[in-house]
């Protein structure tokens, strides 16, 4: 399994094939180029760009996305592209064994309305990662190798994501959900994580790949 980070919280896994969590709007398009199959984690514009998965499938018919269903409304133009996932599904896609957890995204204010919100521990028989999307949900009973660890976001603290780490118990971690960061808020950050979270931390440049 190789695991290559994209701007702010995309993606893209390769193994017997491509697949491509959370391309956002905020995320470089080449994420999706070849991809076997696209999962998302919720409806917000930073982990789906419509346009950019709507083209994809043109580009690639074979494409196969996977999301809960409120999600899949938002990509009616390729309506049959896609399979609907709830909390608890197990599935495959692009050689990869997957598994949905959660099912809300994390209280932002309670003046707004809360959405759906899958985590998605994704396997290949001998490793895994673990990508929560905008929750910190801990997937109970799993071992997670590499955890995926949301960095900045208007629906979260710092104190909340080392606590997040420690329950997970990965054997490494690393940022995602960054890209509202300068360069001076993302160090402070790191630092607390780095010192605090009881695991390998590692904050990625866009582009890094980690086997």
């Amino acid at each position: 399994m190789r695991v290559t980070k994209f701007t702010h919280a995309c993606l893209r896994i390769e193994g017997a094939g491509v697949l491509v969590i959370d391309p956002g709007e905020f995320s470089e398009k080449s994420a999706l180029d070849g991809a076997d199959a696209v999962v998302i984690t919720h409806e917000h514009f930073d982990h789906l760009d419509v346009a950019a998965v709507t083209a994809a499938v043109a580009n690639r018919p074979e494409l196969r996305i996977f999301a809960h269903e409120e999600v899949l409304k938002k990509l009616g133009e390729v309506a049959e592209a896609t399979t609907p996932v709830a909390p608890g599904d197990e599935f495959e896609a692009a050689g990869f064994t997957l598994r949905a957890y959660g099912g809300q995204h994390a209280v932002i204010h309670p003046y707004i309305p809360r959405i759906v919100n899958l985590g998605y521990l994704i396997a290949d028989g001998s490793t895994n990662v673990y990508h929560p999307g905008d929750s910190f949900f801990v997937p109970e009973g799993a071992i997670v190798d590499t955890l995926c660890v949301p960095l900045n976001a208007p629906w979260m603290k710092v104190a909340e994501a080392i606590e997040f780490t420690r329950a997970v118990k990965p054997g490494r971690a690393f940022a995602i959900h960054d890209g509202l960061l300068n360069e001076r808020g993302a160090a402070v950050s790191d630092s607390h994580l780095e010192n605090f979270s009881e695991t390998r931390y590692r904050h990625l440049a866009p582009g890094t790949t980690l086997d």
